[in-house]
């Protein structure tokens, strides 16, 4: 069987598929800081035979949680001579432009641990002054006198010719071969000096934490008699396997929350929706992002920490184009110090976790306002749930400050953590270009179906669907990734003065480069597939557009084309295109995928097409506008093909549910999905 792990905040979560295509779930807590208990304790909980598992895909917050929390190692930086500072020096450009008292973000690298020396390549890669390795020699010696256990290397111009770099990697390795080290020519060949130095350091300050976990990993995994083929979620929505993980963890830094993206595209495709909104509510965080034309979108222009007051750090491999808020079922209520309600970032996490679990947690969360208003049922949760406590929570900290009901005190929390939530799904559509009537909302996460449909609503999305197993649907996604990696090699040219043989000559060697990891990989050479984009600007700009472009090899014809396809393109990012203005290539982009199994999606065979056969109860439900209505509420488990059900309505499954609103309908499609229409005309 294949097996899917995906380790969250709050919950830690598994679906298998075995030979049957038959899938199965399973949700255990997740375990910090020894993450991979809780990978074990989700196996356990499944009940499936560990040495069935012949693949195992997993993804993890271990690398995101390492960066955010300064959990890292100690770090030594090597650069070319007189850029010592560039981690300190970072971009110009500032996000709070007023703040006279702005500080840039401080280096991962205190400044003692950066090290210069004597090398030099111009742009072109051409050797200036060579590798002095004498004096390369004293800093490895310093270095280690000072027990870093990471080093960073990053040259000038190495994005053209890393010799320097493979150089000093070796001597190195030869010196002290115990230390973890990073070249920047590893991670990227993009230029951008700041950004590649960034990059490279942020690899090696999570490497040895990276390959510890995923040892530890791994190890748990043999102990339990399972031999698979292991593989980990990278950023770029593909898989890596376990070993190549440990060398640039760096492209796991949106491990978990990118295969319910790419999950979402592939359901997209199998169901007829090119244009998806794919939006995931966990218990920690929302996600959202936008899949056009059924593509997923990634970008190398990613940041950790980056908001409008400070300008984060940049990470410059490819992730998948995601807008992420501190909004989920865990997120806590509290009064900021002008008297206004606030929901999140903070969130009472896995452990003390909301007031509903018992187990010490004191602040109020959107799930307590949810089972409150009820939305959700005592009766699904894990622990025995004191419904008086959840009140008096609610009740002290929010309906006393505001002179409130505590109804009106919990939905108050709903209705802000909504806004919220609205705020990131137009980050992620209207402003980008979008119209989210033409698009429709997937929703998945334990808090996904909860909140879409008025969410929905508001946005002016007319259709909403919940996919089954929506509370582990970010595990479903990694059993439909295939193997993937990104091959990004700057190279400026412009379009109007190609030399077409020797641009062909560089596509050529990327495949090259990825036919030989693959290989390495043990995937077979017809099983590798190739997508192309380049990176073209108009001359004068500063940034690009990503341009997908044709596989073979280029002709004049093919140049016309690509000329024509980024004017489209920029009109559509920025309402313009400039007739007769060149344009340039600044970056060959090779996407190579290893293609394997996956499960197919299986029909229902069960369950009944009248709604009334999955009734289980009547409850009140306070609704906005509405206040309390006696609402239906329906097990998912039992409804079939083609059931239909009439807003107000709740659909609860194991761990998630569906609020159905007032004017709202719902019909499940032949492969169990709930297809909301939201009443938007």
């Amino acid at each position: 069987m294949r097996v899917a792990t995906d380790i969250g905040g709050t919950f830690t979560d598994l679906v298998y598929v075995n030979d049957k295509g038959e899938i199965g779930v399973a949700k255990s807590h997740t375990t910090p800081p020894y993450f991979e208990q809780g990978v074990m304790d989700v196996i356990e909980k499944s009940r499936i035979d560990q040495a069935a598992i012949e693949t195992f895909i997993h993804g993890t917050t271990v690398i995101i949680n390492a960066l955010t929390e300064r959990k890292g190692v100690k770090t030594g930086l090597i650069t070319t001579k007189g850029f010592r500072d560039t981690l300190e020096i970072a971009r110009g450009n500032r996000p709070d432009l007023f703040n006279v008292r702005y500080q840039k973000p401080v280096p991962f690298v205190d400044r003692y641990l950066r090290r210069e020396v004597e090398e030099r390549l111009n742009y072109k890669g051409e050797v200036l002054t060579p590798l002095n390795k004498e004096q390369l020699k004293e800093v490895i010696f310093y270095l280690k006198k000072e027990k870093v256990e990471a080093i960073a290397v990053a040259y000038l111009h190495s994005y053209v010719n890393p010799v320097h770099e493979i150089e000093t990697v070796e001597l190195i390795n030869e010196l002290w071969p115990e230390v973890a080290v990073t070249a920047s020519y590893e991670v990227t060949k993009e230029w951008r000096e700041y950004e590649r130095t960034s990059t490279t350091v942020l690899n090696s300050y999570v490497k040895p934490i990276a390959a510890s976990y995923v040892n530890r990993l791994h190890t748990k995994l043999l102990e339990n008699k399972t031999d698979s083929q292991n593989y980990i979620m990278q950023s770029n929505g593909g898989t890596t396997t376990f070993h190549s993980a440990k060398q640039t963890p760096i492209n796991m830094v949106e491990s978990g929350p990118v295969a319910g993206i790419y999950g979402a595209a592939v359901l997209g495709e199998i169901i007829g929706e090119e244009n998806i909104i794919a939006f995931d509510i966990g218990g920690t965080t929302a996600k959202c992002s936008l899949i056009n034309q059924g593509k997923v979108k990634v970008s190398t222009d990613y940041f950790i920490e980056k908001t409008e007051r400070n300008a984060g750090y940049p990470i410059k491999v490819p992730v998948v184009d995601i807008v992420e808020i501190g909004n989920g079922g865990g997120s806590i209520a509290w009064i900021d110090g002008a008297g206004s309600l606030k929901v999140g970032p903070q969130s009472a996490g896995a452990l003390p976790g909301p007031v509903a679990y018992g187990q010490g947690g004191t602040e109020p969360t959107t799930t307590d306002a949810n089972l409150l208003t009820g939305r959700l049922s005592p009766e699904n949760f894990d622990y025995e749930v004191d419904l008086e406590k959840v009140r008096t929570s609610i009740k002290e900290k929010v309906a006393d400050c505001f002179g409130l009901s505590v109804e009106e005190a919990a939905l108050g929390i709903i209705r802000i953590a909504n806004s919220n939530m609205l705020n990131a799904l137009k980050l992620i559509s209207i402003r980008k270009g979008h119209n989210p009537r033409e698009f429709s909302l997937l929703a998945f996460g334990g808090g996904g179906s909860m909140h879409a449909p008025a969410l929905a609503k508001e946005l002016g999305v007319k259709k909403v669907i919940v996919p089954v197993a929506s509370s582990v649907f970010s595990a479903w996604g990694m059993l439909m990734t295939d193997l993937r990696h990104d091959y990004i090699q700057t190279y400026i040219r412009r379009l109007n003065q190609l030399d077409l043989p020797e641009l062909n000559k560089e596509w050529c060697s990327l495949e090259t480069q990825a036919f030989k990891q693959f290989k390495e990989e043990g995937m077979e050479k017809g099983k590798v597939l190739f997508t192309r984009f380049a990176d073209i600007r108009y001359l004068g700009q500063e940034h690009t557009v990503k341009v997908p472009v044709q596989n073979g090899e280029w002709t004049e014809e093919t140049v016309s084309e690509v000329i024509k396809r980024f004017g489209d393109l920029h009109e559509q990012h920025y309402t313009f295109k400039l007739e007769g203005t060149p344009a340039e290539i600044v970056n060959l982009h090779l996407t190579a995928f290893g293609k394997v199994v996956k499960p197919t999606m299986k029909k229902l065979e069960s369950g009944s097409s009248h709604a009334e056969d999955a009734l289980k109860q009547t409850r009140p439900v306070y609704y906005e506008e509405h206040g309390w209505m006696d609402t239906n509420v329906y097990d998912r488990l039992l409804l079939g093909k083609d059931a239909r059900i009439s807003g107000p309505a709740i659909i609860e499954e194991s761990s998630a549910s569906t609020v159905l609103y007032p004017s709202q309908t719902l019909s499940v499609d032949e492969y169990g999905n709930i297809i909301i229409d939201t009443g938007v005309e």
